[in-house]
């Protein structure tokens, strides 16, 4: 999912730079008005364990491996806003310190990861609950959908970008196939970590919990009802 620099022309690469920009941008006002005192140290803590955790492969299938890209668990945790920011602040430190996707190429992997796989999560995660019973398994239960379908929107994201401006000699079909394929089967071990995660947070402290606090406040008018 980290593009090297190269792989997609110049042009397509500003032009979703650009894009990233303006997303990151406004993630900083969003972000501003989630963070508080006590949500700020989890914020850290979160692009901390995304940041580790990235670097751990667990393999797929016919040789590839994945791992975990953190957006739905981030924004699940701590919001998207915030979790926009925190992949972003991952991805910029593993291009200058680990060459882990060019510096060319940042904008288009910010796109993808920080911006579609965050939202594209979170906006799963929000249909879950919005679907299933208001309890605390439910957000366990959300979490894994929305890690499932945050990698292969983001990975949708890169065919997107091959389709405009690809340096490269693959088929648009060939790309899409396995792409979409093997991040799918990604998405399952992303959704188990997430939902595993998750659930670990929620056990301690679910007052941290940024996709809990909507569904633990119609808990308390459904009691205060009764």
């Amino acid at each position: 999912m980290h593009i090297p620099d190269g792989f997609i022309d110049i042009p397509t690469s500003t032009a979703f730079a650009a894009v990233a920009a303006v997303g990151v941008a406004a993630s900083l006002k969003g972000a501003a008005r989630s963070l508080d005192e006590k949500t700020a140290p989890l914020a850290g803590l979160t692009a901390t364990f995304i940041f580790a955790v990235q670097m751990l492969n667990f393999p797929v299938a016919a040789g590839t491996s994945g791992h975990l890209l953190g957006g739905a668990l981030a924004a699940i945790l701590v919001g998207p806003y915030v979790a926009t920011l925190s992949l972003t602040v991952v991805l910029l430190l593993q291009a200058l310190l680990f060459a882990d996707g060019g510096l060319t190429a940042l904008g288009l992997s910010v796109f993808n990861m920080s911006l579609l796989g965050v939202w594209a999560g979170y906006g799963a995660f929000l249909l879950a609950r919005k679907v299933l019973p208001k309890n605390k398994v439910s957000i366990t239960a959300g979490a894994f959908f929305a890690g499932l379908v945050s990698v292969p929107v983001a990975a949708l994201g890169f065919v997107l970008q091959y389709a405009i401006g690809a340096n490269a000699t693959f088929s648009l079909t060939t790309v899409f196939t396995a792409m979409f394929g093997t991040h799918v089967l990604i998405g399952i071990g992303e959704g188990i970590i997430t939902g595993l995660s998750v659930s670990a947070v929620m056990a301690s402290r679910p007052d941290l919990v940024f996709g809990y606090r909507g569904t633990k406040k119609n808990l308390e008018i459904r009691e205060v009802q009764k």
